[in-house]
């Protein structure tokens, strides 16, 4: 709905940084078309006092000055022609959208150990025999019992982990169970559907 004299922010441009809000890339926006290059770096210079008052803490980062800079090369979209107090080379970086995160999609064998436990097992399978390696081994085979815990119903034999733990380390991993002692777990349930949160009715 179009209404004469309300200005709607769906209608307006987008902000390139709305945290400074509108009235910061106005002020950006006018600097840009002022035609003496003195004059527009002085403007520049009021802009950064404004955003710097709307940001305070930035005063306590290291750089902050740097920042402010390269936010005003963000909102100006690179156009404006001024000569910059500071090097803006890299606040393109700023702009860019970061790469979307490859989601691992592979299947593993077992699912109630999940994808960490098994990422374990492939370390455990590239290290030499040593302090480091017993380390982890432990950190392993607890956290092995822990998830048999949590998804067996509270049932988890010590023998089942260290069968497990030598299966998918192809052997490297023996665990000596008459000198190995598990840290004290205790069952935690797994939480239940609830079916949409509706509660079955009496009848």
């Amino acid at each position: 709905m179009n209404i004469p004299g309300l200005d709607y922010n769906t209608q307006r441009e987008k902000l390139i940084m709305p945290e400074y809000g509108r009235e910061v890339q106005k002020m950006v926006d006018y600097c840009m078309t002022i035609p003496d290059r003195k004059e527009r770096l002085n403007c520049a210079y009021t802009i950064i006092d404004t955003m710097m008052r709307m940001n305070p803490h930035l005063a306590l980062t290291d750089n902050y000055e740097q920042k402010l800079w390269d936010q005003l090369a963000v909102i100006s979209d690179f156009k404006l022609d001024i000569d910059w107090p500071v090097d803006i080379s890299k606040a393109k970086v700023m702009k860019e959208k970061p790469q979307p995160i490859k989601y691992e999609t592979g299947r593993i064998p077992v699912r109630h150990y999940g994808r960490m436990v098994f990422e374990l097992f492939d370390k455990l399978k590239t290290m030499e025999p040593g302090p480091e390696r017993d380390e982890l081994t432990a950190l392993t085979a607890n956290q092995m019992k822990r998830d048999l815990v949590q998804w067996g119903h509270g049932l988890a034999d010590d023998e089942k982990v260290a069968d497990d733990l030598a299966r998918f380390t192809d052997g490297k991993i023996q665990l000596d169970l008459n000198h190995f002692k598990f840290e004290r777990v205790s069952a935690m349930p797994v939480p239940a559907a609830n079916n949409g949160g509706r509660k079955r009715k009496k009848k």
